[in-house]
């Protein structure tokens, strides 16, 4: 449109001192108009042009904004279907504390408690006492058929050196029921002198029972040199010697410091809503004893083990049993999470080293003390020399260079996958909540942070906490006689018949109702 209202003076006639500028100044704006509407079809031609680009541009934009948005709502997706889930949090006023997990697309319902106490309390020289007290929780032995037939579950026990594990599951109906059994258990424990009698005797037969093998005759031995009386020495299921010197008295004492509700916690998984969980668990676990104070996990630290190897002699084997040994690290280590890729390793090498080993395997136990780095494998009686020098130099290598990266990279694959299989089985997570309880973690998902946030750099320095100058354990398993000439003369020789009496036990059975 032409421009219009623009003047240099008012309406009046301009002075003679203005005219010839206010006559200059108006050709020169007849001239812009007529310039203005010769151009204008081109400039709205260039300016639809530039609408056109410029919608093209906010087009992409958007478009790279949109992708951008939904690729940084899957990977957090992604990431989190690898990680561990976390429970809601109750206290109950007995200082229980119940871990909620509702899960409404399953059919059972499990309950998974853990007492944080385990055979590392067992009484000196009376191994097993920790794994009586679990038996004890359910003396009658048709409980578990009565769950499994019944209730449509599954239950278990188990005791390791950090802890007393009960697991329970049932259809959702039953809860109640499983509830109140747990109740049972815990609240008014049967230690009386014949369910005291029975369990021993059970324990002792089952024990008498089980086929020992080289291997599980070296797994215990080399225990036994790495950590002498530390709790950690004996097995967390105890000897028929051990277990026969547990008294009933004993029992009650440790039911006494440990099985209280300030020192459990309980799992919940399932088609349970809470309010009728917390209401089952009030009523029938409050009454549950708190205890004045929980036991800290206190023991004087083992003197360094012999260096010479232990033999324990085999006649007539022809292959032997190796385990090589070091102080391992605690599970709440920040340096755990290497020591697990460091194990995976130390595995390769030593059985590319000396191919002619069998049920290789390296794997480092962290528990809430220092653990054990442990080394194991059956090797040919001739190889056995060979076998140890290479775990060794395995031990060297490790703590004083990188790995490369392709071996850093497929051992922490490797963790991850199986850890991140774990995220996919409800016992399994439940496990992972219940270690942080025990261990003192910082989440359950610690762990796979910890291996994420990992570089090749790292693990020289884990080695050589764990590798240099430490004082290692050396067990062979074998025929002697074929083993001394290439082990050497720093060797101790033991028998293979244990130093231990078979126990018997002359308690009363139980009365018949």
């Amino acid at each position: 449109m032409p421009l219009s209202g623009l003047r240099l003076t008012g309406f009046c006639a301009a002075s003679k001192l203005f005219f010839a500028a206010s006559q200059k100044a108006f050709s020169e704006l007849s001239e812009f108009e007529e310039y203005f509407h010769q151009q204008r079809p081109c400039r709205i031609q260039r300016d639809r042009k530039r609408d056109f680009m410029t919608n093209q541009i906010a087009c992409r934009s958007y478009l790279r904004l949109s992708l951008g948005l939904l690729l940084a709502l899957l990977i957090p997706f992604q990431a989190g279907a690898q990680s561990f889930p976390e429970p809601a949090r109750e206290h109950l006023l007995n200082g229980l504390t119940v871990l909620l997990w509702q899960r409404p697309g399953d059919a059972n319902v499990l309950l998974k408690l853990r007492v944080h106490s385990g055979a590392a309390f067992d009484l000196a020289g009376k191994g097993g006492t920790m794994a009586l007290l679990d038996d004890a929780l359910f003396p009658d032995p048709s409980t578990g058929q009565y769950v499994r037939e019944q209730l449509g579950g599954q239950f278990e026990l188990a005791t390791n050196h950090d802890s007393i594990d009960v697991t329970l599951s049932g259809t959702a109906n039953e809860f109640e029921r499983m509830v109140e059994l747990l109740r049972g258990a815990l609240v008014t424990t049967q230690l009386t002198p014949e369910n005291v009698a029975n369990i021993r005797v059970a324990r002792i037969a089952k024990l008498r029972e089980q086929p020992v093998s080289p291997g599980q005759i070296a797994d215990q031995t080399i225990a036994a040199r790495m950590f002498g009386n530390f709790p950690y020495g004996h097995p967390s299921t105890g000897t028929i010697e051990s277990l026969s010197k547990v008294e009933r008295a004993d029992l009650l004492f440790a039911r006494e410091r440990f099985l209280i509700a300030s020192n459990a916690t309980l799992v919940v998984a399932g088609p349970i809503e809470k309010g009728r969980a917390m209401r089952a668990i009030r009523q029938l676990l409050g009454p549950w004893g708190k205890g004045d104070r929980i036991v800290p996990a206190t023991f004087r630290q083992p003197d360094p083990p012999d260096a010479r190897v232990l033999v324990v002699n085999q006649k007539g084997a022809t292959t032997a049993e190796i385990r090589l040994a070091a102080r391992g690290l605690t599970r709440s280590d920040r340096d755990a999470a290497a020591a697990t890729l460091l194990a995976r390793i130390a595995r390769e090498r030593w059985q590319a080293a000396a191919s002619d080993l069998s049920s290789v395997f390296a794997h480092h136990e962290a528990h809430a003390l220092p653990g054990i780095f442990i080394f194991g494998a059956s090797a040919p009686t001739a190889s056995a020399s060979k076998a140890i020098s290479a775990a060794r130099e395995v031990m060297r290598s490790l703590s004083t260079a990188a790995p490369s990266t392709a071996e850093f990279e497929r051992a922490r694959d490797a963790e991850l996958s199986d850890l991140s299989r774990r995220t996919m089985q409800a016992e399994s997570i439940a496990d992972g909540w219940l270690d942080v309880e025990t261990f003192k973690l910082v989440s359950s998902g610690s762990q796979m942070d910890a291996l994420r946030k990992l570089s090749v750099a790292d693990l020289p320095r884990v080695a050589a906490r764990l590798f240099k100058d430490a004082s290692v354990a050396t067990v062979v398993v074998g025929n002697y006689d074929q083993l001394k000439a290439s082990l050497g003369p720093a060797v101790e020789l033991r028998s293979e018949e244990p130093d231990v009496k078979a126990a018997t036990d002359t308690a009363v059975p139980a009365k018949k109702p």
